[in-house]
C-alpha cells in the first residue's frame, strides 16, 4: 500500500497544491486544477455515450486516460472500476423503471462474473504496468474489432427458453418508444450465459474495464435478449461486478480521490444525459464513435505499453 501512496504523490506533485508546494514549484501550484478539470470534462462526454451504447464507462475511461494522462496504470484502472461503477448506478433506476433493465436477468449472471472479478483485480495488480498496459491495448483492439464485426439483432428471435431461464422466470415485457409498442421477450441458453459472465466478470477486474463491451453481446447474441433491454440489464450488472472488484483496488491502496472524485460525478452527470437518450435513440446509433474512440485509445495504450511512445 505503502508504494502506491508514494507513486500516486509523485505522479501528482504538479497537479495538487500542497504536494507541489512541498516540491518547491509555485507555477504548478497555481494550474494544479487543470487535470481534475480535464477529467471531469472526459468523463462527462463518456458518460453521455457510454449508457446508449451499452458499455460500462470504464471501458473507454481507462484505456483514454491512461494514454492520455500523466497517471500510473493502477490508480486508473482503480477509478476505472468506480467509474463504470458510478455510471451504471446513476442509470439503473431510470431503466429499472423504464422496463430496459430486468433483475431476473440481471442476479443470475453476476454470481459467478462478482467472483471471477475479485480473482481478476487480484491478478491485475500484481502484474507490472508494462504488461498490463500492452495487453489493455491489444484487448480494446480486439474489442472495437469485435464491436465492428458483430452483428447485433434490435428483437432476436428465442421462440423457447431453456430450463434455467423458465425455472427462473427470465422474461418480460417492454414498452419499446423508437417503434411505439409493448415487445415481450425471454432468454434463452441461460447455462452458457452464466459460464460467459464469468470469463467476462475476470476480465473486468484485471483491466478495470468493468465489461459492459462484453455484457451486450453476451445477452443479446447469446441469450437472445432484445438489444435495448440487454443494454440497460448491462448496466445493472456492471453495478454489482464492479464493486466487488473494486473493493480490491481501494483494499490495496490503488485508489486516489483527486483522479476518482472527478472522474466519477463526471460520468455521473453524463449517465443521467444517457440514460435518457437510450429511451428515444437507436441502440447501435453511436456505434461507430465509441469503435471510433477505442480505436484511438486502443493504439496509444498498446504503444505506450510496448515503449514506442510515452
Amino acid at each position: 500500500m505503502s508504494s502506491y501512496v508514494r507513486w500516486g504523490t509523485a505522479v501528482f506533485a504538479a497537479a495538487c497544491p500542497a504536494l507541489a508546494a512541498a516540491a518547491g514549484t509555485p507555477e504548478a501550484a497555481s494550474t494544479w486544477w487543470i487535470w481534475p478539470l480535464a477529467l471531469f470534462i472526459v468523463c462527462f462526454a463518456l458518460g453521455v455515450v457510454a449508457v446508449p451504447a451499452g458499455i460500462g464507462g470504464g471501458v473507454l475511461f481507462v484505456p483514454i486516460v491512461s494514454g492520455f494522462f500523466p497517471i500510473h496504470l493502477d490508480f486508473v484502472r482503480g477509478a476505472g472500476l468506480l467509474v463504470a461503477l458510478a455510471s451504471a448506478l446513476a442509470a439503473s433506476p431510470g431503466l429499472l423503471r423504464a422496463g430496459l433493465a430486468d433483475l431476473r436477468l440481471a442476479l443470475p449472471l453476476t454470481l459467478l462474473a462478482s467472483a471471477s472479478a475479485i480473482a481478476g483485480a487480484l491478478v491485475g495488480l500484481a502484474l507490472p504496468a508494462a504488461v498490463i498496459e500492452t495487453a489493455l491495448g491489444i484487448t480494446i483492439l480486439s474489442i472495437a474489432m469485435l464491436m465492428w464485426r458483430a452483428k447485433s439483432s434490435d428483437i432476436p428471435d428465442a421462440a423457447r427458453p431453456d430450463w434455467l431461464a423458465a425455472a427462473l422466470r427470465i422474461n418480460g415485457v417492454f414498452h419499446d418508444h423508437a417503434q411505439g409498442r409493448e415487445i415481450a421477450w425471454q432468454a434463452h441458453r441461460t447455462p452458457l450465459g452464466v459460464v460467459l459472465f464469468a470469463g467476462i466478470g475476470l476480465l473486468a477486474g484485471v483491466f478495470g474495464l468493468g465489461a459492459g463491451w462484453a455484457n451486450v453481446p453476451a445477452l443479446n447474441l447469446v441469450m437472445g435478449v432484445p438489444l435495448k433491454v440487454a443494454a440497460g440489464t448491462s448496466g445493472f450488472i456492471l453495478s454489482i461486478v464492479d464493486s466487488s472488484a473494486a473493493w480490491v483496488y481501494i483494499n490495496k491502496g490503488a485508489l486516489l480521490a483527486i483522479v476518482a472524485v472527478p472522474s466519477v460525478i463526471g460520468m455521473m452527470l453524463g449517465a443521467f444525459i444517457g440514460g435518457r437518450l437510450l429511451r428515444i435513440l437507436k441502440a447501435s446509433s453511436i456505434r461507430k464513435l465509441v469503435i471510433a474512440m477505442l480505436l484511438l485509445a486502443g493504439l496509444r495504450v498498446l504503444t505506450k505499453g510496448l515503449g514506442w511512445w510515452t
